[in-house]
């Protein structure tokens, strides 16, 4: 394969840590990463929205992954950001991380496509990458939104 052609293909990952796991989500959909702030509940809505904030008068809905992918709950720490991604449009939600650890490119041959029938946790997932000697499992962000949309 040209090496030239895999670098064209390499897409950037920001790697997010829970616990032992790391994830990673596309920087394209990535509009910004706050520091924890004050989010304000909102009553009868999805267990893993946490509410809204207000950043710069923009109201944006947070959710936490750590309840979205069934994790058990953990104290928010100096590390915790909010990542705000860009959805549809100029669509914006919150999602609230364990931490955030580093920006990774991956070529495509360093991603593992999973098979579209490997069930209901990994509809959030599109594959794996492996980036030194860690696995890193890839956050589809349309089947996160998607779901979101339909509950």
């Amino acid at each position: 394969m040209d090496n030239n052609l895999s670098m064209n293909d390499a897409k950037q990952y920001i790697i997010l840590r829970f616990d032992s796991e790391q994830y990673g989500i596309d920087i394209s959909y990535i509009d910004n990463i706050v520091r924890l702030q004050s989010i304000t509940r909102v009553p009868h809505v999805q267990p893993y929205f946490l509410g809204i904030i207000n950043l710069r008068g923009e109201i944006l809905p947070v959710m936490s992954m750590r309840k979205k992918f069934e994790l058990p709950d953990k104290e928010n720490t100096n590390l915790t950001r909010i990542l705000i991604i860009k959805v549809d449009g100029n669509s914006k939600i919150g999602v609230l991380v364990d931490e955030v650890r580093e920006v990774v490119t991956l070529a495509e041959n360093d991603i593992e496509k999973l098979a579209a029938d490997t069930g209901d946790a990994r509809a959030y997932l599109t594959g794996v990458g492996k980036y030194n000697d860690t696995l890193i499992s890839l956050i589809n962000i349309h089947g996160l939104i998607a779901d979101i949309d339909n509950d």
